[in-house]
């Protein structure tokens, strides 16, 4: 059952992107956080200029709301190149992406989202147009039938995934550059922050701001709605005047807690510890007991309670951890062993195992 949470790492419509594009950064030296990627990225890029040659294939795979989409666009500006996006579920035939390949300026970047989401037939497709830069297009039928190869210019394709361990072994090897994104630390959601309230002429204080910054789950959009909630809230109840009791109230209004959780997080531990006894449960089985889409609970609710020490994913499944347990303010069952670190999905994708479900 679909819902909109103000907590969601997705974006909630074209008005929530206008506002979000306006603060994005435009080139590497403006960006906040993964430091790692951008220091990556730089020298990726600096080589790829001075040989006048296109960037390598780029695979960024991490929760939604991290900043894939922001960086693949930053990549082009400094390249100094076009760029063309879309996505998985957009490309359901070879011959939607031929339109897309056979215009791509020298250098151009095509952005995938949701790559992961590719058609089988399209994902061959794209494999000689990501080595070897050509397509392999087949004409007439049967007995006369025959394939003519079109060449392309040299590109770089940028893949956006949130489901790195979907991506088939043949797709996956075609990149050159692998990163995940990872929650970003609150000292540097507290810089985006301030860069909202700023755009917003919200007048804030340092204390208000790490408030803001402690509850958006690691996520620069999610502390950016934060702050237009905040400023929604202090025009129409403390006219226009905000300080740290201010947004405490404001924040409590919208359902979220001092760790940045909401009823749905609440549900998902709830149901965990009281109908499956701390589990381990299966993520399908909580998921039908909540009447939620698999899907949303594993982009959208697993992701961060799994960051926050909340919930541990073993092989037989999801277990509530004890730090759950008091934050839900329950006493955990006594002699429950101290569940073991399972392997990440991208993890056991690359080792050949079976990601648990």
């Amino acid at each position: 059952m679909a819902r909109e949470r103000i907590v969601s790492p997705k974006s909630t419509g074209p008005e929530e992107e206008r506002f979000t594009w306006s603060l994005r950064p435009r080139t590497l030296k403006e960006c906040i956080g993964q430091r790692r990627l951008i220091e990556k990225l730089r020298v990726a890029i600096t080589a790829a200029k001075k040989r006048r040659e296109p960037l390598e294939h780029i695979l960024f795979h991490g929760p939604p709301g991290l900043g894939k989409t922001t960086l693949a666009h930053v990549v082009a500006a400094e390249m100094n190149t076009g760029i063309r996006t879309t996505s998985g579920p957009a490309l359901t035939r070879p011959a939607d992406l031929i339109g897309i390949l056979t215009n791509l300026s020298p250098g151009d970047v095509l952005f995938i989202d949701e790559i992961h989401r590719l058609g089988a037939a399209v994902e061959e497709f794209i494999y000689p147009a990501m080595e070897e830069f050509q397509i392999d297009i087949t004409v007439d039928r049967g007995s006369f039938a025959r394939s003519i190869t079109v060449p392309l210019k040299p590109f770089t394709l940028i893949g956006a995934t949130t489901r790195a361990g979907f991506l088939s072994a043949p797709l996956r090897a075609r990149f050159g550059i692998f990163h995940h994104f990872d929650f970003y630390p609150a000292e540097e959601l507290l810089k985006i922050a301030e860069g909202a309230s700023e755009q917003l002429n919200l007048p804030t204080d340092k204390d208000s701001l790490s408030e803001i910054a402690g509850r958006s789950r690691g996520t620069p959009r999610i502390a950016i709605r934060l702050i237009r909630r905040l400023r929604d809230y202090a025009t129409v109840k403390e006219d226009g005047e905000v300080n740290l009791h201010i947004t405490k109230k404001a924040l409590k209004m919208e359902g979220i807690d001092e760790r940045g959780l909401d009823e749905l997080d609440y549900k998902f531990l709830r149901t965990l510890v009281e109908t499956y006894g701390g589990g381990p449960a299966g993520i399908e089985a909580i998921a039908a007991t909540l009447n939620e889409e698999v899907d949303t609970l594993v982009d959208m609710v697993e992701p961060f309670l799994l960051k926050t020490g909340f919930v541990a994913r073993t092989r037989q499944g999801r277990l509530a951890t004890a730090a759950a347990y008091k934050h839900l303010g329950l006493t955990p069952p006594k002699g429950r062993k101290k569940p073991g670190r399972a392997a990440s999905d991208d993890e056991s994708n690359l080792l050949g195992l079976e990601t648990p479900t």
